[in-house]
Parts: C-alpha cells; structure tokens; sequence
C-alpha cells in the first residue's frame, strides 16, 4: 500500500500528522493527485468545451451521431475500468496503471488535428476514454487506500475540488484560444496535448510508487473490511479474477452499484445539458465554452464541504440529493422562464449535482469494499455507472433527433424522478451512517 507521509519514522503514531498537518486534513499523496488531475484535466476539459459546438455547428454532426460519439467518449472507459481496477489490485502497482492511462489519454489529444470522420473521430475518443478507464480505478484506489475510513469523503472532496480546478481552467483556455486564434480548434487541441504530457511527468516523478504493508494505512484501533487480515499487500498473493468478481455476492457493494447504474441511465451527458442550456437561453455561439465553466465554479466551491458533509450525515443521503438537484436543474430547462438568471441557476444546480455526487460515491466503498481489492471495487461501481451513462447518451441523442430536445429531456426527467424513487428505498440508512 502506499504511506504517504514519508518523513514519519516507521512505528510512530500517524494521529498527530493528520491532525496538524496539511489544512484541508488529507494525506500528501491526495494532493499530488490532485495536482495530476488539475492539470490533466485542464487539458480533457480544452478539448470537451469546444467539442459539442465543433461537432455539431462545424462538421454538421446530427444529435444522433453526436449521441453516438459522446456514448464512446463516456462509455468506452466504462468497459476498460474492471481491466484497469484488476489489473492495479493483482500487480500491487496502482501507479504504473494509473501512469498508463494518463499518457495513452496524452497521446491521443494531437490525433485530434488529423480526423474529421465520425470513424476517425470515434476511434480517437475511444482511445482518449481508454486511457481515463485504466487510470480511474487506480487513482481513486491511491486515493481511499491513504485514507481512513471516516475521511473518505473529505478526501475525495479536496481532490474533485483540484480536479474540478483544472474543469475550471479548461474551458477558460479554450474560449481565449478561440478568440485569439485564426484557426482555434486546431489551436485548442494542439495546447490540450501539451498540457496533457506534463500531468503524465508531474505523475511519474511526484506520486509515491512503492509499494507498503496494508496495515501501514490503517488507522490504529479501527476495524477493517473482511478480507484485511493478511499481513501485507507484498505478502499477499495475486488477486484473482474470481477473487474480484466476488464482490458482487456484497449485498451492500450490489445495492450501491445497481443504484449507481440506474440513476446513470436518466443521467442526461453535459454535453446536452450545455447544448439545451444555450438554445434555451438564447446564448451565444463565442460564449458556449464558458458554460462548463459555470458548473465547474460550484463544484470547486461545494466539493470539500460536501465531501465532508457526507462522512456526518451518510454518503448515501447526499448521493441521492445530488440527483435531486439535477432533477431541478432539468425542471427548470423544460420551463425556460424569460430570466437571465436561468443559466446561473442550471448551472449551479449541475455544480450541486456533481459536489454531491462525483466523490461521494467512491467514498462510500471505504468501508464495503476489502483493501486488497479495492481497486477492483471502485471499477465495478464506476463502470455500472458509466455504461448507463452510455445508455442514455445514445438514447437521448436518438430521441432528440426523432421527437425534438423537449420531449426527449421530458422523458429523461420522468425517468430520473422514478430512478430516484427506486435508489432512495434501496440505499435507504439501515443503522450504519456510511
């Protein structure tokens, strides 16, 4: 496993560091993580800003084909993430997955600059989507394995909230690029990739790679999932295929997962959330790309606080007001009430949504899912999720095209409220606040 914390000699009480150490009360390793994910993400959020409008208003893409694209771009990761979860859990090497991933995503940003058919197009995204499935499951793993199980969520929170720094910045670059450049998409995409290789250098030379005894992260007198009782992670055999897909007999990991996919299918992409948010609001074409901008600002603002939120009130109860927040947000798309207040309003909503959600969900694994398989536990919750996300990007593209973006955002709330319904009875508190 991994200590974060490597100026503290072997044997001596990690209660005191974590008490007045670091401000936001995370583990070191958390915040070079983070910084991974500010500048990684800068670099994808460039790209995702502009690529709707590039899309749609300039190759002439119909929302269908369009759905079909965004459906790879968040889908592909979905089936790469068990591979990439296992594979960081049987090689007890969660950063060489994780580095993996971030230089295939790297790679793929100047391809960019050399398609412009739908195939081409989609091979690139699945590539670029390949590298965040193998690095997602590693890096979360990092994440909750440097840290105690009661903190999960403030954890995750301070480092959606550097991640979410760089969704910031991203649109931002995009949208001075564009006004400064003649030619900006190409632009947009050739900075994307230069910024995307110094996350990968900033991974290799900053994050921790050794490898420690799973007892050293442990907090001491704190019980530990099923399954910790060997003496170490070097110690330990190789985990197994059968040994990961045995999670799923967890009735509480199942009911967390299937509720995760369920809600992900009524889950409308960002994409088309930006896209009926400008047609809605009558908003320019030269400010579509700060739109991200907006539920980023929120989400940077409220993801520590709600993180922490969750670890007192309970993951579960915050996960599910995250999407009722969002059911709002839909609401007031279909109402479209002549205020300009309406962009502020659904784009904080979307902020909400994603503070509540985003690191709540693998903060609520902490205490369901074994350490030796914790890597594999976070891939299986965040690929049911992101294959109903697939799911709704084709089938909300689809009903766009066929019925037009009110009826298809319609139904796609309808569906949410009855998601909703469902999850809450489902995940409901049975005695235990995580």
């Amino acid at each position: 496993m991994y200590l974060t914390d490597r100026s503290a000699p072997a044997g001596a009480s990690t209660d005191q560091p974590r008490r007045r150490g670091l401000r936001p009360g995370v583990a070191p390793v958390v915040l070079v993580l983070g910084t991974v994910s500010l500048i990684t993400d800068i670099s994808s959020e460039m790209v995702t800003a502009v690529l709707p409008l590039y899309l749609v208003s300039t190759l002439g893409f119909s929302p269908l084909a369009f759905g079909t694209l965004d459906g790879v771009y968040n889908g592909v990761s979905a089936l790469v993430q068990l591979t990439g979860g296992h594979l960081a859990d049987r090689i007890r090497n969660h950063k060489l997955l994780a580095g993996l991933g971030y230089g295939l995503s790297a790679l793929c940003k100047p391809l960019l600059l050399l398609v412009s058919s739908i195939g081409a197009l989609g091979t690139v995204l699945a590539l670029d989507r390949t590298g965040k499935g193998l690095r997602t499951a590693p890096r979360d793993a990092m994440i909750s394995l440097s840290t105690p199980t009661g903190k999960q969520g403030r954890a995750f929170g301070v480092h959606r909230a550097m991640d979410t720094t760089g969704a910031m910045l991203g649109p931002l670059a995009a949208f001075l690029i564009l006004s400064a450049a003649a030619d900006g998409y190409d632009a947009v995409f050739g900075v994307s990739a230069c910024v995307a290789v110094l996350g990968v250098v900033v991974l290799v030379l900053f994050v921790p790679g050794r490898r420690q005894s799973g007892t050293d992260a442990h907090v001491p007198g704190e019980r530990q999932p099923t399954g910790t009782d060997e003496p170490g992670a070097t110690a330990s055999p190789p985990v197994r295929v059968r040994e990961a897909l045995a999670l799923l007999r967890l009735p509480r990991l199942r009911a967390l997962a299937g509720c995760a996919a369920l809600l992900g299918l009524t889950t409308v992409s960002d994409a088309f959330v930006y896209l009926l948010l400008q047609r809605r609001a009558g908003i320019g074409e030269q400010w579509f790309t700060l739109l991200p901008l907006g539920t980023a600002v929120v989400f940077l603002l409220l993801a520590v606080p709600v993180g922490a939120l969750a670890d007192r009130v309970g993951r579960h109860t915050v996960f599910l007001a995250g999407h009722a927040a969002l059911l709002t947000g839909y609401a007031l798309l279909l109402w479209a009430p002549d205020t300009p207040a309406l962009p502020f309003l659904v784009l904080a909503l979307h902020g909400v949504f994603y503070a509540a959600t985003d690191g709540v969900l693998p903060a609520a694994l902490a205490d369901i899912v074994p350490e030796q398989l914790r890597a594999s536990g976070l891939a299986i919750v965040g690929t049911s999720q992101a294959l109903a996300r697939f799911c709704c990007s084709l089938a909300f593209g689809a009903a766009w095209t066929v019925w037009g973006d009110g009826p298809a955002l319609a139904a796609s709330a309808l569906g949410l409220l009855c998601c909703a319904a469902i999850a809450t009875r489902v995940l409901r508190p049975r005695g235990s606040a995580a």
